[in-house]
């Protein structure tokens, strides 16, 4: 019997496996493909995981603003492989399989896979994915050769939110960002719509954007984005959620791998200490370390934040996202990445209110 059994192979999943076999757990991973090069381009700040080696890091560009401001901030671009490298412990026995049930019991639970396996384990930790539906973050893009995307991007930098060519309605921006190895990916993004917008929608409003800037893309590699924001909160259970499963995709900005990768080691510890009385106290203690009480009322802030976007008259939000990145970055970086800060996320959305003018007021508090 395996100790902790993970399901889902992304990055979360693989970061919290590797952190039980830190703890020395007898750990399996499950993924129908394990193998499979992650695909997504994942990004973060790098205050968030300050101690992230260079084999992880495809590019750390100067992020810019339409308006010409550079964030005070930097921000880091991951390379996948290298960051599969970072996750990957030998120690891990890796399964290929789809599991199609999970049945608990008096001491442990049963995973079923759905060619006829089943595998024993103490815990279960459900790291697959969030289930699609609700308020999502969809985006479309291409990768370019640097020189091609100069017209847009500036060499080695990253470009945020460039709405200069938004749309009052279901407005979307540029988003473009080098990858390393002279690739740039520009997106054009929605950053929350429910449902999702369109990404033929997006994909026709970001060949216009090129066009325009006299950029053919015709051949170049795709990225599709489609990214829930409003993942309900774990349902009380045996299983333990993990990653974007358990509801840790931030409701305002759609990031969540560097909460993923803080949380692991301290999921893994929470599950070896209560392993060491029983199943169902690792799993109590599991809980309690994702969703502390002061983690869920900063959610419950963010979750308000979500709504109040999905609120703003398309015309405004791009004003709103300038009075955003004018405050100051010990204010952004407390909403952005601050999942325990109470004080400072409620500082940050006062400042934002405070500034904002009555037009958008309004629209905040709805």
């Amino acid at each position: 019997m395996a100790q902790v059994v993970v399901l889902g192979g992304g990055p979360a999943g693989r970061a919290l496996a590797a952190a039980c076999a830190r703890e020395r757990l007898g750990t399996v991973l499950v993924d129908p493909d394990p193998g499979r090069p992650w695909q997504p381009t994942y990004a973060l700040w790098r205050d968030e995981v300050p101690d992230l080696p260079a084999d992880a890091v495809a590019a750390s560009p100067a992020v810019t603003l339409a308006c010409g401001t550079t964030l005070d901030r930097e921000y880091v671009v991951l390379d996948n492989a290298g960051l599969r490298r970072l996750l990957t412990d030998d120690r891990v026995d890796v399964v290929a399989g789809h599991a199609t049930d999970v049945a608990h019991g008096p001491h442990g639970a049963l995973v079923r896979l759905g060619d006829g396996r089943a595998l024993d384990a103490e815990v279960v930790v459900d790291a697959r994915g969030a289930t699609p539906g609700g308020t999502e973050q969809t985006a479309y893009g291409v990768v370019l050769a640097a020189g091609t995307a100069a017209a847009l991007v500036p060499a080695g930098g990253a470009v945020f939110m460039d709405w200069r060519r938004a749309t009052p309605r279901d407005p979307s921006f540029l988003y473009a960002v080098p990858l390393g190895g002279d690739r740039v990916l520009v997106e054009e993004t929605s950053l929350a719509r429910r449902p999702g917008l369109a990404l033929p929608v997006l994909a026709e409003r970001l060949h216009s954007r090129l066009a325009a800037a006299g950029i053919d893309a015709a051949g170049a590699p795709v990225e599709r984005v489609r990214i829930r924001l409003d993942v309900p909160l774990p349902a009380p259970g045996l299983t333990v959620a993990f990653g974007t499963r358990a509801a840790l995709t931030h409701p305002a900005t759609g990031f969540s791998v560097a909460t993923s990768l803080r949380l692991a080691p301290r999921v893994a510890a929470a599950l070896a200490d209560g392993l060491r009385h029983s199943p169902r106290r690792a799993v109590l203690l599991a809980r309690r370390a994702v969703w502390s009480p002061r983690a869920l009322a900063v959610h419950a802030f963010r979750r308000y934040a979500l709504r109040a976007l999905t609120r703003i008259p398309g015309g405004e939000v791009p004003a709103f996202f300038e009075l955003f990145f004018a405050q100051p970055a010990d204010k952004q970086r407390a909403f952005t990445s601050g999942r325990e800060d109470i004080a400072g996320t409620t500082g940050a959305m006062a400042a934002l209110f405070a500034s904002a003018p009555w037009r958008l007021r309004a629209g905040l508090v709805g």
